[in-house]
């Protein structure tokens, strides 16, 4: 958050979603000519200054217990998986989106073009080559007029949006499954930031879980991998546990004690992650209005946490195997990030600055 009360109007360049809060101790809602504007006391990775203590947790999050909700039906009707968006009341009165409040009908914020898209006839690419090809050179979107073309390749589990010196770039183009693959074309110039905001999608909103193998509260897991390369078809930058890493989202939790803070260190690495189940709980923690900025001070976010391939199990999924010579490049092998939890952390943010 920024410190200070501001008037913020929305540009096409930053979209943003309903439910954002200012730098302030009390909330205030101020309605002018349909313009909404909220306010709230800092996040900005730091723990509030007045802490949520609710059965057996103390933390800066806020407290969810159950089944959100469902405010919209589905936001991708050809899905294998329904991606419907909720809402759900903590025990501090807040309300909160499950799983995030997210940018998938915003046309103002540029889709992502596809890498591997089994919805999108003849999108099912067997290279990076021939999905490259199909691109008109309209999908680039301009940081820096002078700068350079970067093209970003993408794998995310579940959806994603990016952004690149604060300017959306591209997100997902399939909220939730069947699993796809993306591209994203820029012009920056060095230094440039990263931001990214990572959702794992939820078939029960807001305990974080899913129908699987006869189970309905199976913990589906995460996972983010990319590969920017430059003009020359250089590797300038992979994800690794040199990006940042901050939790926003968290369930389902069996026994809150199991959450723990430290600092600005979310963590629930201590939490059972064999099922949900309708009483789960749910930790949300508010996400900075301007945590996608190139200004933002993300120095202490906690860094990346890497996994395998085999973790997030994409072995088996072509939409990743088509394209292992750049996801694993044998020279510059990149890796999936998340934070410390996979199974638990469903709304994750990255940030990486590209020197």
């Amino acid at each position: 958050m920024q410190n200070g009360f501001r008037l913020t109007i929305f540009e096409a360049t930053k979209p943003t979603g309903n439910m954002h809060y200012k730098y302030l101790v009390h909330i205030c809602v101020f309605a002018l000519t349909g313009l909404i504007v909220s306010c709230n006391k800092d996040d900005n990775g730091n723990s509030n200054t007045t802490p949520t203590t609710t059965g057996g947790y103390t933390g800066s999050g806020s407290v969810t217990q159950g089944v959100g909700t469902s405010t919209t039906g589905n936001l991708f009707a050809a899905g294998q998986r329904v991606a419907s968006i909720g809402t759900i009341t903590s025990t501090d009165g807040k309300k909160w989106t499950v799983p995030a409040e997210v940018n998938f009908t915003n046309s103002l914020f540029p889709m992502a073009s596809d890498l591997h898209n089994g919805y999108v006839p003849g999108h099912n690419y067997s290279n990076a080559t021939q999905a490259v090809a199909g691109l008109s050179g309209s999908d680039i979107v301009t940081i820096d007029a002078d700068g350079e073309v970067y093209t970003t390749y993408i794998f995310a589990d579940n959806y994603f949006e990016m952004y690149v010196n604060g300017i959306p770039v591209g997100k997902d183009p399939v909220p939730y499954t069947d699993f796809n693959s993306c591209i994203v074309r820029f012009t920056a110039k060095k230094p440039f930031t990263l931001a990214v905001k990572c959702v794992d999608w939820e078939e029960n909103l807001g305990i974080g879980t899913e129908s699987n193998n006869g189970n309905s509260y199976h913990i589906g897991d995460g996972g983010f991998v990319a590969v920017i390369k430059d003009a020359t078809g250089n590797i300038v930058v992979v994800t690794d546990n040199s990006w940042k890493a901050q939790t926003y989202y968290t369930s389902p939790i069996a026994n809150l004690d199991c959450v723990t803070e430290s600092g600005n260190v979310r963590s629930s690495t201590g939490c059972n992650t064999s099922a949900g189940t309708a009483s789960s709980y749910g930790i949300h923690w508010v996400i900075p209005d301007n945590w996608y900025d190139i200004g933002y001070d993300d120095s202490n976010w906690p860094a990346a946490t890497t996994f395998t391939n085999a973790t997030v199990g994409v072995d088996n999924k072509s939409s990743y195997t088509n394209f292992t010579n750049i996801f694993d490049n044998s020279a510059q092998d990149a890796s999936f990030i998340w934070s410390t939890n996979l199974l638990l952390d469903n709304v994750v943010l990255l940030r990486k600055k590209v020197e």
